[in-house]
């Protein structure tokens, strides 16, 4: 797990992240590839996601937050997954 990046977003990241979305669960992984982050946030649809994501990235501390943790991450990867009719989530 990497403490300087966990650190830094909760302090940095989170606060701006959860003024434009909703967070449903931040995890790190304990087996398999180690040193990964996987975040769940809920959307209405894509056009939702679009219009808090544009809100979030021109909010100044967002930037400011990117700034900072630069070069921590190597590689990100996003997924716009819809739940089944059985999904306790919806």
């Amino acid at each position: 797990m990497n403490k300087q990046y966990l650190d830094l977003f909760e302090a940095e990241g989170l606060p701006v992240q959860l003024r434009h979305l909703n967070l449903i669960g931040y995890f790190t992984t304990s087996v398999g590839p180690q040193n990964e982050f996987v975040h769940l946030w809920s959307y209405d649809d894509l056009t939702d996601m679009e219009r808090r994501r544009a809100a979030r990235d021109a909010d100044p501390d967002w930037a400011v937050y990117k700034k900072k943790s630069a070069g921590m991450l190597v590689k990100q990867e996003n997924k716009l997954i819809t739940p089944v009719s059985f999904s306790p989530l919806k």
